[in-house]
């Protein structure tokens, strides 16, 4: 019988729990994967973690998914996700990589530092706004910072109401400043670049030393990569919280309602353009362009969007080109095995 109490432990909620059929609660078992490998998954069942091996099955699960159980402990189906993180794969793969799955609050760490970048923030918010999750950034390297609270104000410029804090990730104090989404049931992903401070974060929301952390070159304040796979952990708030490897590359795909909600200021400028079909270069009555000439509007955040824009559309096209042949590819494969079995019939 299905324990919903451990299960909560783990950021068990309704959503999940509806999906289940009644003959389901007393013959399978949900289970939550907590890491991720090149050849297995370790996944909990609030019991003890166990193993499974990447199959065509599990091949697209993630840190964050749900998975059910037969009563030998075979996987039976991917519970459906409340939410999900992808980003098209490095390089010039035409792929999605899935980042973290069902995370109901994402914290976007960015550096004090001079690693300080509006459009980074920008994109992780695209990322975020598309799955629909609650985003708070969190300005990390306080201590070492004589100018947070400008930073801060560039920050809450993007969107009025937009959560942003500024913390140390060394001072216990974090816990009371980033307590409103600490929640039981809750489960948080935490995003950013290379050396924001994320293992260290993580560590003191734990308040005991689970990720190893290292420090920036000073050189250029760039961090250096700590964190090298995501993990689940248990918060003893009742939460859970993903540590995600940083991210140098965050190329966007299909998010185009999350560019959408990151820079609706400008979507609702476009529709006050005297054309509705203004490309916000040279048009007259453009209200876009009429924002930036009297200040309302940032040249810098106009043309982040546009270019964020563009990678989405071109990058988007690239993955559904991909799917679009993988689809011919197999119904050819499909034609050839019947051919083949029709031929030997005859012979």
């Amino acid at each position: 019988m299905i324990n919903i109490n451990k299960l909560n432990s783990i950021g068990w909620q309704p959503y999940f729990q509806q999906q289940l059929a009644i003959d389901e609660w007393s013959q399978t078992k949900p289970v939550r994967v907590i890491e991720q490998h090149r050849s297995q998954l370790i996944i909990d069942d609030t019991e003890q973690l166990l193993t499974l091996p990447i199959t065509n099955m599990t091949s697209q699960c993630v840190v964050g998914d749900w998975l059910l159980l037969d009563e030998s402990g075979q996987v039976l189906r991917l519970l459906e996700r409340k939410s999900v993180f992808s980003r098209k794969s490095i390089g010039n793969k035409r792929d999605k990589q899935y980042i973290a799955a069902n995370v109901d609050v994402a914290f976007i760490l960015c550096s004090l530092n001079d690693d300080f970048n509006l459009n980074r923030i920008e994109r992780y918010l695209a990322l975020v706004n598309e799955a629909e999750c609650d985003a708070v950034i969190v300005l990390t390297k306080a201590d070492l910072a004589n100018d947070s609270l400008e930073k801060q104000a560039l920050v809450q410029a993007l969107d009025p109401l937009l959560s942003v804090e500024v913390i140390n990730c060394f001072d216990d104090n974090v816990k009371t400043q980033l307590a409103p989404w600490l929640k039981a049931q809750t489960t948080i992903a935490v995003l950013g670049s290379s050396g924001v401070g994320k293992s260290t974060l993580t560590n003191t929301l734990l308040g005991h030393r689970v990720q190893n952390t290292n420090g920036i070159r000073e050189q250029d304040s760039k961090g250096r990569h700590t964190t090298t796979s995501r993990h689940l952990l248990k918060l003893d708030c009742g939460a859970v919280i993903i540590d995600t490897p940083g991210m140098r590359e965050l190329q966007l795909a299909d998010v185009s309602e999350g560019i959408e909600a990151t820079f609706q200021d400008i979507e609702n400028l476009s529709d006050s353009c005297k054309f509705t079909n203004c490309t916000h270069t040279n048009e007259p009555g453009c209200a876009v362009i009429h924002a930036i000439e009297v200040g309302d509007l940032t040249e810098r955040r106009f043309l982040n969007y546009q270019k964020l824009r563009r990678e989405n559309q071109f990058n988007t096209a690239s993955l559904h080109e991909r799917r679009a042949h993988d689809k011919s590819l197999s119904k050819y494969y499909k034609r050839t095995q019947n051919q083949a079995v029709k031929i030997k019939r005859m012979d």
